[in-house]
């Protein structure tokens, strides 16, 4: 099991701690651990799900699995976003009245959860933070070969960003993913309260013709600086410890005291 130094921030919103350093920890190896039996339960029958999604879809399921994991951990701070295309992943649920409101959006027959309507989704009224996750680029092919579904990537990794359908997203939480022993880990996780339009780039939008199906935004070097600047936590291996210490990301060397996470 990966073990991981930590920072001493917590992720806030508001001036609220919605979750200390240990209690992220926490979520990220609960997420590991789901994504190594996703593996282990798959294989049984001949199938490399990784390989079957693909690193695009493989990426966001990452996401995905963090995200359900810090719900797990928020003691009720946070709610999940119920529609499918809503902004923010995570809802903040952290008072008498933002509960109130979130429990009056939905219904519940036969055991499942229905929206009332993806307007009050997208966005939310009270806000709350999103996920996402990067497993970093990599050369060109006619470079290097593109590493494998499977294989470790860190030695080729050149830079790193994130992608967001808007240039609003202000609270995120962004992971750093790598394959360890073939297995999707996150490698890093980074928190920013405070991001700006300015942090995005231009927005992509679809063509007519066909081609992207969705608007993109991916995030300028001075955000994802920002962002790595405020690690949360980076995985106890030297060679994640010295690829982002990069004065392009944290700029030094973390954890000289070694401060490793005792869940």
């Amino acid at each position: 099991m990966a073990e991981y130094i930590k920072s001493d921030r917590d992720v806030t919103y508001g001036g609220d701690v919605i979750f200390t350093a240990d209690e992220v920890v926490k979520g990220i190896k609960m997420a590991n651990e789901a994504l190594l039996r996703l593996n282990d339960s798959t294989k049984e029958f001949d199938i490399n799900i990784f390989e079957v999604l693909g690193m695009r879809n493989l990426s966001g399921l990452v996401g995905e699995y963090v995200g359900k994991c810090l719900l797990r951990v928020s003691g009720g701070k946070l709610s999940p976003n119920l529609h499918q295309d809503g902004y923010p992943d995570l809802l903040l649920t952290n008072s008498d009245e933002t509960k109130h409101y979130y429990n009056s959006l939905y219904s519940v027959k036969g055991g499942k959860v229905y929206p009332v309507s993806k307007d009050f989704f997208s966005p939310y009224k009270y806000g709350g933070i999103e996920v996402k996750a990067s497993c970093g680029n990599t050369p060109s092919a006619k470079k290097v070969p593109k590493p494998l579904i499977g294989e470790q990537r860190v030695s080729l990794i050149t830079g790193f960003d994130w992608k967001a359908h808007h240039r609003h997203t202000n609270h995120l939480m962004a992971i750093l993913w790598d394959f360890i022993d073939e297995n999707p880990t996150i490698v890093a996780a980074f928190y920013h309260d405070g991001l700006v339009e300015d942090d995005w780039g231009r927005l992509i939008e679809p063509k007519e013709e066909g081609g992207r199906t969705t608007s993109v935004s991916i995030m300028r070097s001075v955000g994802v600086k920002k962002m790595c600047r405020n690690w949360i936590a980076v995985i106890d291996d030297d060679a994640y410890i010295d690829k982002l210490s990069n004065k392009r990301w944290i700029g030094y060397r973390v954890g000289r005291e070694r401060n490793l996470s005792l869940f």
